[in-house]
């Protein structure tokens, strides 16, 4: 398929501002239970945390209006959300946004009334920010699944049609989101939050390697169920084509085909291999040893840029059946 870099940002860029607000949400139920310490203003750290996930949700949605060859018509996508999974995305995104302002609003404004406590010693306090936080969780891991099932449901596009896809878009997207929050956590002089966080960054990373690896592999081991001899009916163990039919291009020569060499797809897939995991992770450990800013904001800056790299690769991997027809250009 051709990568549309304005799809490209949308899941990079809304991945990120989900995964930040689910560290944020996490270490907030950390610290209300006791297990970590909390950051002394919650109304700058929530609040400002909540207004950065929301600057990237917002980038993110900016980018998918580039998609639509009528902007304006835009809000029709969400009419078929009972059968379909972008409908459902397009639902989804701005409720989302909007729970993460109303969970940034009541840090910010200390209206955080407590409903009831749970514990007789821990004494857990369950107030409008964590009933809030809840509801917003739900809605960030449903935003994860409706935008990995609009490719995993294609069955045609083999490379797509596997749950690996929905579980690599949750994973990398949560990794990022904690990897931001790593430096966010050490900006605002939150040690305790800094470890977790950043533990919790270099688990999900690797997590999500292990998964998108294992996309690789299945990916090179396809065994496609369209070929050149299902195609025209012709079983012959020897088909060659020749020729598309003309000789001009169009939109299924556009839109359905990267038009890279093996060369390029094979050093894409390794450069993204090398930014998304194994450096993101290196400057997670030595900016966690030292507290160091400067390499945890790095980290951030190198696994998105990687991410790029690999969402690319993977609307590129995929390979349309139509190209059978117009493999010859």
């Amino acid at each position: 398929m051709h990568p549309a870099f304005s799809v490209i940002f949308l899941t990079t860029l809304s991945g990120v501002g989900q995964g930040l607000f689910l560290a944020l949400y996490t270490g907030q139920v950390y610290a209300v239970a006791k297990v970590l310490p909390g950051h002394a203003d919650t109304a700058a750290f929530y609040g400002l945390g909540s207004l950065i996930a929301l600057l990237f949700l917002g980038a993110g949605l900016l980018a998918s209006f580039f998609h639509l060859g009528h902007p304006e018509r835009g809000w029709r996508a969400i009419a078929q959300w009972r059968t379909s999974w972008l409908s459902r995305e397009v639902i989804i995104l701005p409720a989302f946004m909007g729970l993460v302002f109303l969970y940034g609003l009541v840090h910010y404004t200390g209206w955080n009334p407590v409903f009831f406590e749970i514990g007789q010693q821990a004494n857990i306090a369950i107030d409008l920010s964590m009933i809030v936080g809840a509801i917003t969780t739900v809605f960030a891991f449903a935003l994860f699944i409706a935008t990995g099932m609009i490719y995993a449901c294609i069955k045609f596009l083999q490379e797509w049609a596997s749950p690996l896809t929905v579980i690599n878009y949750t994973l990398l997207g949560s990794a990022s989101g904690f990897t931001l929050a790593t430096g966010y956590a050490a900006y605002q002089g939150a040690p305790g939050l800094l470890k977790f966080y950043g533990a919790w960054a270099i688990i999900l990373t690797v997590a999500s390697l292990i998964t998108r690896g294992a996309s690789l592999i299945r990916n090179a081991r396809i065994k496609y169920k369209s070929t050149l001899q299902t195609a025209i009916g012709v079983r012959h163990s020897n088909i060659q084509q020749k020729s598309q039919g003309f000789m001009a291009g169009s939109f299924n020569t556009r839109e359905f085909f990267h038009h890279k060499t093996a060369a390029f797809m094979k050093s894409i897939k390794w450069i993204f291999l090398v930014l998304v995991f194994p450096v993101p992770v290196a400057l997670l450990a030595l900016g966690l040893s030292s507290a160091a800013l400067g390499l945890l904001a790095a980290a951030f800056v190198v696994q998105y840029l990687g991410l790029i790299a690999e969402r690319w690769f993977f609307f590129a991997q995929a390979n349309h059946p139509q190209n059978l027809y117009y493999q010859t250009i």
